[in-house]
């Protein structure tokens, strides 16, 4: 009331004093200051009546204004831009000038002139702000000038502020006193309104980028659409060429912000690397380093490694430290002088304008303190980002040139986890880089504050800092210890998962897929926990460092009252500002060094990696091309698999090859034809010997390694295309994509003989001299290719032998025989055994009717997989069509585009997430345990401003003893809500993270086939790795952090609103654009996160996959080209975490100058409020808190954005909890007998097949009989659907028409286990698991030793087995590396021995074996299951031989089915 009455009385002497100036005489009334600052308010007054109108006049045109919108929303000159936003400049002053104007009359009295100030800047505050959001909203910026009212009003303005300028000028010439905002507000008044002036009569208002510049006849958009997605790979990051102030205020993320506000960001919208920052760049100099500490990657250790990434990175580690350093002194200038300004509000002043000298201090000091922390925070992510980079380049350089003995000691899913987890990890340190010792720097400037204020109590303060930081030495031991242990095991679990992702095919055709889930949840139970145990002790370390500032607070005062030291409420404010800046450190202090073992465990991890075996580079002398008639030479060669070994792989090798001869490799099943070809490649470690090779190579492996990509690109193989080229006939070129066909992970979606052709095809584009092939199923086609090339060809099948120059007999891995065939033939047994395995296997042939049966075979069908490679001649229309086939959509495809939500994420992923545990009841709690703690907190303090005095001579109100059991009660009770919130939120963490990891992996377990051939693994071991490892260790952690901010934040608003609630004021304009701020920035933060993790899977897929492939790789001499596309998909992940990092600092620095802003316009109005009208102490008080208001306001925003930002995983991982799944695995209701099938006859009806809904029919109305207890073979060329037709037997693919009866059962409506557990197959790619023989053979455990030896003795095993160490507990690797693809292929044959089914396949199960085993496979076959159903699936004619039926498949449909050919 006071106020009102004072302003009432005010505007009547206003306004009596401006009716008697107008009765003078002359024109006096104009120089006063009074008229002046009236008339500028009136001015402003008619302008917002004028913008008003036009508003209502611009409702009534809406259609036209969007139009306009529509057509001019991207059309914004810079011109426009700066008017635009001097406009929000001049509001924004006024309102400065405004209330520091009311803070002045406020305190010294008001007065006419006070108040028509006050109403001018008012007015301009609201004119100026209204005309901005005017030239925001309605204004068309596509217009070439503004309105001319505004334009005029412009003008009247630039002339009454240099009007009011002179006067200023004048009445100073004349001694007149005036305030000094006047003159600075004129002074700014006068320049901006020259600005507007410039802008209104001169300025050219052209938009960048107009509708109307658009060619319009354009028809072709391609190239534009072509050069947007370019944009991405061509433009550089704006912070290359940035000026000073940019880089100051990180204004050059402003157009990448912009952009993701307007639309969803994809990667070719996120600017390329600066140079330093791309791997291309930062590994050659990491690189040289590394070399100059320790010479070669295999003297590498743990510290070589830790020097070699700082000094790549020397400059910016200085620079940041000494930016820390700056942050550090400039956070204490606070405390130190809060004791000064409590004296200041109590009266006791040093000299004039001491208010304002102190309010300038606090205020420079948190700009420097901002500044320092942005560009510290900064650029400690850069590195982090550099060095994950170049850690991620150098895992994958060292797993392209491991030994294959290495490889099995660490599989490709352990390598996964040293890219994605400790890379990771080691990059994030970088965050932490400084901590370790800046916490000693903290600490001994705190303590010289606070001997400052309690003297030597400060060294109880320092012995009180140091217990508690020794308190965490067993706690950090222990996060240590059980860190290491969550990586063995998630290494364990990683490994198991990749192998079972790659063999899922497998696992569901042998109804394994729930036993392997077990087992995954088995060695998650084991992760989970050593989890457990880290979650709870990091709560306890959280718990004792919340704790700390409290008992360092309760130990330095009750020491005090010990020591008789009297405590004063400024230099206790002192003491607790200074305690509560410490608390920072000290509570990211377990963090750190949390960090620090987690970093040590994944340098050590990676270090151990790096100090593995590589292939040794002197194996194979390489002649130049053309210098030797010779093309191959070995002289006197061992070579061993595993040098530690006794006994060689290879003994006594001694072969010359000549140029243009072809040389066949044969033996029987493990006498090593394989290895005698991989040491030719130099893939075996050499014990002795010579080894040389005149020319190129080329090779094809055994088992047929495929890329993930277009069949083109598979078959280019980084060359470029050439008229000349190889192509595929039969099923692939019929595909509708032909050649731009994309293909699965492995080749998932391509048949086995698809697979080799494509690997044959990538072999003669190379147009190599020698040509190395490990058992191609056409080798009388290849060899007539390749007539002027040197071949060596491993075959198991005699018919191609006597086209060889020289025939090598393998035995026990040595060359039992070589020459010619007819030379040998008699000269030793080895080959005739084989040579008579091939005459018993045609010994029951009836030829006359084979021949006729073949013969209309052939007719009808054309050859089978024996044909057809051919070279053909490419005319123009071909590439034309090729470049068409280029832009053809991709809907047709297989693998798509890996899906990611678009948006906000939704509530319901927080509430899902937050309910998952104890259906979110220990939420509130948690919440109340936060509440609690800081009212507590803020209470202790509260009773210590208030009941100590202000000074020595003013009498304590409490005695010591009071005050100190009431501070320690409150302390204690505040430390125990911190202990139940810090348990409870692990608690609820730990529960979550096992229950979202049993759903997605159940559901990923229980998805269809379809799901991952259209997945690559890469996505699904990203969501499994580090998706998971957020979940586990993370993103409750921040949820909970966003909540305690907030809490805290509130807290402190609440006790500076208490001091002065004017305080509102600034904090409701502040918060508002806080809000604004974290709105504008989300979008773009949001797409950049899921960005990153959309990136990072293409980067683990392609590391599989080379791993896999790494033989035929450096076969090819490629290991440069896959280094490079390594790099560019490294740096494509690092550019939205670079972009992140910007975005995220744009944001802090922004937030952090409003907060400072309140701070200061807080401390002003302390100054102001006339003395004693507030009690000193608790104005103190308030500024204590105040010193941490930018901290914490932008820690809310942080961690509201890093919530965000890490939500996404989650949202990942729940993409994966709602995949379609399989039909039911068993179903009661149609449960069959135990017996069924009993006779085995299996009915194809109508039967329609496709992969998927947008793909084309594989098979189209197949109908045939298979009966039953009857043999039946399948041949067809490759594509033709014969290994489609057995999917569907099993219920791989679901038939979209038709149906399939066994023994009159209609196998749709049984169970899945119900269905697969009563059939058996040999699979086309014979699979080990990594474990034992006994794992291998009988993964459920229902048959005992004795049964297994049995199946074993009749696969032929069993002789082999009994000669490893461990018999039926000898170890398999992954993939089962250590036995050979024949042996795996007998493996599989023991495993359907063992489980008798009624109904067996063999999907082209001989395809791995020479023509003895294959013998021994059939007679196998025929006496123990001379009473089932035999489907085969063949490319061998003696794989037929005694079928009952031959069902020959051509354009996925039934040609005709024969009876046999012996029949």
């Amino acid at each position: 009331m006071e106020l009102v009455d004072t302003s009432n009385h005010g505007m009547s002497i206003l306004f009596s004093h401006y009716y008697s100036s107008l009765m003078y005489s002359g024109t006096d009334f104009l120089m006063k200051p009074v008229f002046l600052r009236w008339f500028s308010g009136s001015l402003h007054l008619v302008l917002l009546f004028v913008l008003f109108i036009s508003w209502v006049c611009n409702k009534f045109k809406v259609a036209h204004s969007e139009g306009s919108k529509k057509r001019f929303n991207n059309s914004k000159s810079l011109c426009y831009k700066l008017a635009e936003l001097c406009c929000l400049g001049v509001s924004v002053f006024s309102l400065v000038l405004c209330l520091l104007s009311y803070f002045y009359w406020y305190r010294n009295g008001w007065s006419d002139a006070g108040l028509v100030t006050l109403l001018d800047l008012a007015l301009r505050t609201l004119a100026w702000g209204t005309l901005c959001v005017y030239l925001r909203t309605q204004f068309n910026s596509g217009e070439s000038k503004y309105p001319f009212l505004l334009r005029v009003w412009w003008g009247f303005y630039l002339c009454i502020s240099c009007y009011c300028l002179v006067i200023d000028v004048v009445l100073y010439k004349k001694h007149v006193s005036l305030p000094v905002q006047n003159l600075v507000s004129d002074i700014v008044s006068v320049v901006s309104g020259l600005f507007f002036c410039y802008v209104g009569f001169f300025g050219k208002n052209e938009g960048e980028d107009t509708l109307l510049e658009e060619p319009l006849l354009n028809g072709d958009s391609s190239n534009e659409a072509e050069s947007n997605k370019s944009k991405g790979n061509e433009n550089v990051t704006p912070y290359l060429n940035a000026g000073f102030f940019s880089i100051l205020t990180f204004s050059w993320m402003g157009p990448l912000i912009t952009n993701g506000n307007k639309k969803t960001l994809n990667l070719e919208d996120v600017p390329q690397l600066c140079p330093s920052d791309s791997v291309f760049g930062a590994f050659p100099n990491f690189k040289n380093k590394l070399e100059a500490e320790c010479g070669t990657s295999n003297g590498v250790t743990t510290l070589k490694l830790t020097k070699a990434l700082i000094f790549s990175a020397w400059k910016e580690v200085l620079l940041t430290a000494f930016l820390a350093i700056m942050n550090t002194l400039a956070s204490y200038v606070g405390p130190y002088f809060i004791d000064t300004f409590v004296q200041y509000l109590n009266g006791r002043r040093s000299y004039k304008n001491e208010g304002y000298v102190l309010v300038s201090v606090f205020f420079a000091a948190k700009l420097v303190e901002c500044l320092a922390q942005r560009h510290w925070i900064f650029r400690l992510q850069q590195v982090g980002i550099r060095v994950r980079s170049v850690l991620i380049v150098m895992i994958y350089d060292k797993g392209l040139t491991l030994t294959c003995q290495s490889k099995q000691g660490h599989t490709s899913g352990e390598i996964i986890n040293f890219m994605t987890v400790d890379a990771d990890r080691i990059g994030d340190f970088s965050w932490y880089m400084h901590e370790t010792w800046m916490v000693l720097v903290q600490i001994v400037i705190a303590l010289l504050i606070l001997y400052r204020n309690v003297g030597l109590a400060s060294i109880a303060a320092l012995v009180a800092t140091v217990f508690v930081m020794l308190a965490n030495v067993p706690l950090g031991k222990l996060q240590k210890k059980f860190q290491g242990k969550i990586m063995e095991s998630k290494d364990k679990r990683m490994k198991a998962t990749s192998e079972i992702l790659r063999n899922m095919r497998i696992l569901k055709l042998q109804v394994w897929e729930m036993k392997f889930l077990a087992k995954i949840m088995e060695i998650r139970k084991t992760e989970a926990g050593w989890l457990k145990k880290y979650v709870y002790t990091s709560a306890m370390t959280s718990f004792v460092f919340w704790g700390a500032p409290t008992f360092v607070s309760v130990v330095t005062f009750g020491t005090c009252m010990l020591m008789g030291i009297p405590l004063e409420s400024g230099k206790i404010l002192s003491a607790l500002a200074t305690i509560r800046i410490l608390q920072e450190p000290i509570y990211s202090l377990p963090e750190t060094i949390s960090m620090v073992a987690q970093t040590k465990v994944s340098l050590d991890r990676i270090v151990s990696f790096l100090c593995l075996d590589d292939l040794q580079s002197d194996v194979i002398e390489r002649l130049p091309r053309g210098s030797s008639d010779t093309a191959i030479e070995i002289i006197d060669g061992n070579f061993c698999w595993d040098l530690s070994s006794s006994s060689a792989t290879l003994e006594d090798i001694k072969l010359k090859v000549q140029q243009g001869k072809r040389v066949a490799v044969c033996g029987t099943v493990g006498s090593g034809k394989s290895s005698l070809l991989s040491c030719i490649l130099g893939e075996v470690p050499k014990i002795s010997g010579t080894v040389k090779l005149c020319g190129t190579k080329a090779y094809v492996a055994q088992s047929p390694w495929i890329q993930s990509g277009k069949i083109e690109e598979n078959l280019l193989f980084g060359m470029e295309m050439e008229r000349e080229n190889v192509f595929l006939e039969g099923g692939l070129r019929n595909s509708p994509f032909g050649d731009q066909t994309v293909i699965g992970e492995r080749g998932i979606n391509l048949s086995g003989g698809q697979k080799q052709r494509i690997q044959i095809a990538r072999a003669l584009y190379q147009d190599a001299d020698i040509y190395l092939f490990d058992d191609p199923f056409s080798a009388e086609c290849l060899l007539g290719l390749l007539d002027s090339k040197t071949v060596v060809y491993v075959t198991h099948q005699v018919e191609f032998l006597p086209a060889a120059d020289l025939i090598l007999v393998m035995k026990d891995g040595r060359i039992t025989q070589a020459g010619k065939y007819d030379d040998i033939l008699n000269s030793g047994t080895d080959f005739m055994e084989l040579v008579g395995a091939h005459k018993e296997a045609f010994s029951g042939l009836d030829f006359n009717k084979a021949g006729s049966v073949s013969g209309s075979m052939s007719k009808e069908a054309g050859n089978l997989d024996s044909t057809n490679w051919v070279v053909e001649k490419q005319e123009d229309k071909d590439v034309q069509n090729c470049k068409e086939d280029d832009v053809v959509s991709s809907k047709g495809q297989i693998i798509q585009e890996e899906e990611r939500e678009k948006g906000g994420v939704g509530f319901s992923v927080y509430w899902k997430f937050i309910t998952m545990a104890y259906g979110g009841t220990l939420v509130p709690i948690i919440l109340l345990a936060q509440v609690l703690f800081q009212t507590l907190q803020i209470g202790s303090n509260y009773w210590m401003a208030l009941a100590t005095p202000v000074s020595e001579d003013v009498k304590p109100s409490v005695d010591g003893s009071t005050l100190m059991i009431v501070y320690v009660a409150l302390a204690i009770g505040s430390s125990f809500c911190v202990l139940v919130r810090s348990m409870l939120i692990r608690t609820a963490g730990y529960s979550t993270a096992n229950q979202l990891f049993s759903k997605m992996h159940f559901c990923i377990f229980r998805a269809p086939m379809s799901f991952f051939d259209a997945t690559p693994s890469g996505r699904i071991l990203s969501r499994a790795s580090t998706d998971q490892s957020a979940v586990d260790l993370s993103i409750l952690n921040e949820m909970g952090a966003v909540a305690f901010s907030i809490i805290q934040l509130l807290g402190i608003i609440a006790v500076m609103s208490q001091v002065a609630w004017q305080v509102f004021i600034i904090f409701i304009p502040v918060i508002a654009a806080c809000i604004w701020y974290q709105q504008y920035y989300i979008p773009s933060a949001r797409e950049l996160s899921r960005l990153v993790g959309v990136c990072k899977a293409p980067v683990i897929q392609h590391f599989t996959e080379t791993i896999s492939g790494a033989t035929t790789i450096r076969s090819f001499d490629e290991e440069s080209r896959f280094r490079d596309t390594n790099m560019k998909l490294a740096d494509a992940n690092s550019r939205p975490r670079f972009n992140i990092a910007g975005a995220m600092e744009w944001l802090c620095f922004r937030l952090d100058m409003l907060s400072s802003i309140t701070f200061a316009f807080s401390l002003v109005f302390l100054i102001s409020i006339p003395e004693g009208v507030i009690d000193p102490g608790i104005a103190g008080l308030s500024v204590t808190y105040g010193l941490t208001l930018n901290m914490l306001q932008m820690r809310v925003i942080w961690f509201l954005c890093e919530m965000e930002n890490e939500i996404i995983s989650v949202e990942r991982m729940f993409q994966y909890t709602c995949i379609p799944s399989e039909p039911a695995l068993v179903i009661e209701e149609t449960q069959p007998d135990h017996s069924w099938p009993s006779h085995g006859e299996v009915d194809f009806r109508d039967l329609q097949v496709r992969y998927a809904a947008h793909m084309p029919l594989v098979l189209r109305g197949l109908t045939c009989t298979f009966p039953g207890e009857m043999k039946t073979g399948i041949v067809g060329r490759t594509g033709s659907g014969k290994s489609t037709l057995i999917q569907t037997l099993f219920r791989i693919v679901e038939p979209i028409a038709g149906q399939i009866m066994t023994d009159g059962i209609n196998i749709s409506v049984l169970g899945l286990h119900d269905l697969r557990s009563r059939l058996s197959i040999i699979p086309q790619d014979p699979t080990m698991f990594e474990g034992t023989v006994r794992s291998n053979l009988d993964p459920l455990e229902e048959y005992t030793d004795e049964q297994i030896w049995e199946a074993l003795e009749k696969c032929q095993l069993g002789d082999e087995v009994r000669k490893k160490e461990g018999k039926l507990d000898s170890t398999v690797s992954e993939n089962g590396e250590n036995w050979s693809v024949g042996q795996r292929q007998l493996g599989c044959l023991g495993r359907v021995l063992l489980k008798k089914s009624k109904v067996l396949v063999l999907d082209e199960a001989t395809a791995s074996v020479d023509t003895a085993t294959d013998n021994l496979i059939q007679q196998t076959l025929r006496q123990h299951f001379s009473n089932c159903t035999v489907i085969t699936i063949a490319h061998r004619i003696t794989s037929v031989l005694d079928s009952d039926m031959v069902l020959l498949l051509n354009n996925e449909y039934t040609v005709r089915a024969n009876s046999s050919f012996g029949k």
